[in-house]
This record gives C-alpha cells, sequence and structure tokens, in this order.
C-alpha cells in the first residue's frame, strides 16, 4: 500500500500525513486560498485539518511566516474550509450515485445491505430517529460496529447532491468514490461531529 506523503503543519511544527493536513496556496492577490485538492501553482503552505490548528495558524500569523511575508486571510478562514469539505463530501456522494456506487432510500439501502458490507452510510442529520434506527440494527446485526455513518448533512442538501429531492438513507459502496469520500470526511472531522446522532467524530470538532 503506498504510503502517504508527510508535510509539517505551520500551525504546530509537527511532521503528518497528507490525508491529516490541508494544503493552504497564495493567490496572485496575495490572499491565500484553501487548496483542497493540494494542485494549484505556485507555494503552499500545510496545516492540520483542525478548526483549532487552522484558528492558531492565523492567530500566530502562521502563514506571513510560511510565504515570506504579510498574506491576506479571508473571514472566518476555518469556517470556509469546513464549507468546501463539505460541499466536496457532497459533490462525491452525486458522483457515487452516477458511478452506481450508492443506493439511496430506506428499501434501497436495506437490500444492500443484505448483500454486501458498505463502505458508508449517509443518514441525514434531521432525519426522524425511528427510521434510521432499524437501519442502526440491519447493520449491526450484519457487519457489527464497522461501517462509518456520514451523518451531519440536512437531507435537502443530500438530495441536491443526488439531483433529487430530500434524501434520509443512503449507503456507499466500495470503490474509487468511497475512497475519495473518506479522506474528506477525516479531514471533515476536524471541523464537525460527523455523526451527531451517534456522537461520532473527532472530540475537537466542537
Amino acid at each position: 500500500m503506498k504510503k502517504d506523503r508527510e508535510r509539517r503543519c505551520v500551525a504546530t511544527g509537527e511532521v503528518g500525513e497528507e490525508a491529516d493536513l490541508i494544503r493552504i496556496a497564495l493567490g496572485p492577490d496575495n490572499a491565500i486560498v484553501p487548496d483542497l485538492a493540494a494542485r494549484l501553482p505556485g507555494r503552499g503552505a500545510w496545516v492540520g485539518a483542525q478548526r483549532a490548528l487552522i484558528d492558531q495558524a492565523v492567530k500566530k500569523k502562521a502563514f506571513n511566516r510560511a510565504f515570506g511575508g504579510p498574506v491576506d486571510v479571508p473571514d472566518d478562514f476555518s469556517g470556509q474550509i469546513e464549507a468546501l469539505l463539505a460541499q466536496r463530501a457532497l459533490n462525491l456522494i452525486g458522483l457515487a450515485r452516477r458511478a452506481g456506487e450508492l443506493a439511496a432510500g430506506q428499501d434501497a439501502v436495506r437490500l444492500a445491505m443484505k448483500a454486501t458490507r458498505p463502505a458508508w452510510r449517509i443518514e441525514a442529520s434531521d432525519a426522524a430517529p425511528d427510521g434510521r434506527s432499524k437501519l442502526d440494527r440491519l447493520a449491526k446485526a450484519a457487519w457489527g460496529d464497522t461501517v462509518p455513518v456520514a451523518g451531519c448533512f440536512l437531507a435537502e442538501e443530500i438530495g441536491q447532491a443526488l439531483g433529487r429531492g430530500p434524501t434520509v438513507h443512503a449507503s456507499m459502496s466500495e470503490g474509487s468514490q468511497a475512497r475519495a469520500f473518506s479522506v474528506v470526511m477525516r479531514k471533515l472531522s476536524g471541523f464537525r461531529v460527523l455523526d451527531p446522532a451517534g456522537m461520532d467524530g473527532r472530540q475537537d470538532a466542537e
């Protein structure tokens, strides 16, 4: 298995895997921008994918040091990064559906989970608890507690990603979209609890 490249966090000075950090690029207008795909040209700085570390880097002017001079930092920079990560995750849900790697709706999810272990379950944060509890029990009986749950998106957001009405339940099967989704959700967990109903996610996301 290919080892993830390591980068140094400008907030802490510690070295970590790229999967746990976010690249920040310097735009032509001297403003810093999140580079989630790590593909923008020019110099870049890396910071841990956690709200506290982003805010710490801004407060201590770590980006100024990283880029060798004053830079413009957008208001609520950590909030901007969280929103971009969330949108990227939702886009991947849509891509998984188009690739045939996602089941949507309670009945479709139930059948999919009985057939094979999903890479992710997606449960709307504003869903009624009784509908979800049935799928929780089914997933636990079939696969134990090994299936991660993304429960931090509204039904309306999930539905928009799928090009349909509000969607409460979905499951993503193993595949390229699920692997990319896992990377994004790992980073998003530094900004919000991934499954409030199940109290999943990092504590420092609060």
